[in-house]
């Protein structure tokens, strides 16, 4: 496969790198922690950009016009995604609804109230948060307790939810929930959509040693939701997840935030024995072999970025491309700060090189190797989906949900 630019796609990609050029928003004015995530100042430039981006046809590139696309192709998106790397203005609040939660609420549901929600996304006017994983189920997606009763027109819910990103300032989430406990575990789940305001829903933030409190509890107590905000088939609840996955993990394995030049320019920064550590011949190497790692990852992402160009979803190959990157994140974060020496122990201050960003990201990116399936989840996907090694051995996979024991 060639992966240089077609003479097409090399002037599309000049035209958005000059119209980002001119655009972009200016995070000049901003002190250091106001260019963190999740600070209502860089939230706000975020949600100007992203209606920007909407207004000039660059967001959601490759979805329907009907949608708030631009009914552009995959690979557009894909070299738009590309320059807002590398010009610095890649923001994820959008992510987890524009990624991984909407497309799969397009492949379900084809109803006016669902769709109507599309649009105000694209523009940023709306954020939405995942809430599937549960305090008892771990790693397995399927393991949910929260309990779905039918009541007329509505479902009634109870339980919990954990790990939510973004939670505390969404205004929609995608839930699941169990609505047959007769049923296997994969079999008895129902996904919905629902406003986080709804009464009943609370969503305390879990404050994370990084400082921030990105992650969240949410708890259900008696919260009614609409069947009109059903997402797919009673109890198909586990054909959404798996939509959602699969583009989390592919949304995820194509690698965001700090990269390589990042490091270079921290590198160069950074006194070292003589002049700087970018002339350190074993930093140099260091380097090398990382950058050998990132372009991997980038290559990966082109195996996705085919099977969308297909109109197909994204596949369990997309796993590769996240365990390398949540592994590499998190080793190019402590070489960063071990870089600094004494420096590295400094965060958010204005004597921090680069403000303090690979020391945020040395706390947060243990995080990353949890999120979007674990290490060793992915490692499983990879044995058994992509290189067909027998597979673990299931003993629940047959048996009702309620039958299942539990250390209740």
């Amino acid at each position: 496969m060639n992966f240089d630019d077609s003479p097409e796609e090399a002037r599309y990609r000049a035209t958005v790198r000059t119209w980002i050029a001119a655009n972009a928003p200016d995070m000049g004015g901003l002190s250091a922690d106001e260019q963190r995530n999740w600070h209502p100042a860089h939230k706000a430039i975020a949600r100007q950009w992203q209606a920007a981006k909407a207004d000039a046809g660059y967001a959601c590139i490759s979805w329907p016009k009907a949608w708030g696309g631009a009914g552009g192709t995959a690979i557009e998106e894909a070299i738009f995604n590309q320059e807002e790397v590398r010009a610095g203005v890649q923001f994820t609040y959008f992510m987890t609804g524009l990624h991984m939660l909407l497309p799969a609420l397009m492949e379900h549901n084809e109803d006016d109230l669902s769709l109507a929600r599309i649009p105000p996304a694209v523009r940023g006017e709306e954020i939405w948060c995942q809430l599937f994983s549960e305090p008892a189920s771990g790693s397995d997606s399927a393991g949910i307790r929260s309990q779905a009763v039918r009541d007329g027109d509505n479902w009634v819910v109870n339980g919990q939810k954990v790990w939510n990103s973004g939670a505390q300032i969404a205004d929609y989430g995608m839930l699941v929930a169990r609505t047959d406990a007769d049923l296997p575990k994969h079999k008895g789940l129902t996904a919905f959509w629902v406003d986080m305001k709804t009464p009943g829903l609370q969503v305390r933030p879990i404050k994370v040693m990084s400082g921030e409190a990105e992650l969240n509890e949410v708890f259900l107590d008696n919260v009614h939701i609409p069947d009109t905000q059903r997402v797919g088939a009673v109890n198909g609840g586990w054909k959404v997840v798996i939509s959602t996955l699969m583009n989390e993990r592919a949304a995820l394995g194509s690698g965001t935030g700090l990269s390589w030049r990042d490091v270079m320019r921290l590198a160069a920064q950074t006194p070292a024995w003589e002049g700087s550590a970018i002339d350190d011949p074993a930093f140099r190497e260091w380097l090398a072999d990382y950058y050998v790692n990132v372009e991997a990852i980038r290559l990966l992402s082109f195996r996705t970025l085919t099977s969308l160009s297909r109109g197909e979803a994204p596949g369990p190959a997309s796993s590769a491309g996240k365990l390398l990157w949540s592994n590499k994140t998190q080793e190019m974060a402590s070489e960063a700060v071990d870089l600094q020496g004494h420096f590295g122990l400094l965060d958010g201050s204005d004597d921090a090189l680069l403000h303090g960003a690979f020391q945020h990201r040395f706390l947060w990116a243990p995080g990353l190797r949890l999120g979007g399936g674990t290490d060793e989840i992915m490692k499983n996907i990879i044995a058994e989906r992509v290189l067909g090694l027998p597979a673990d051995i299931r003993v629940d996979k047959d048996v009702p949900f309620r039958e299942i024991p539990h250390g209740r």
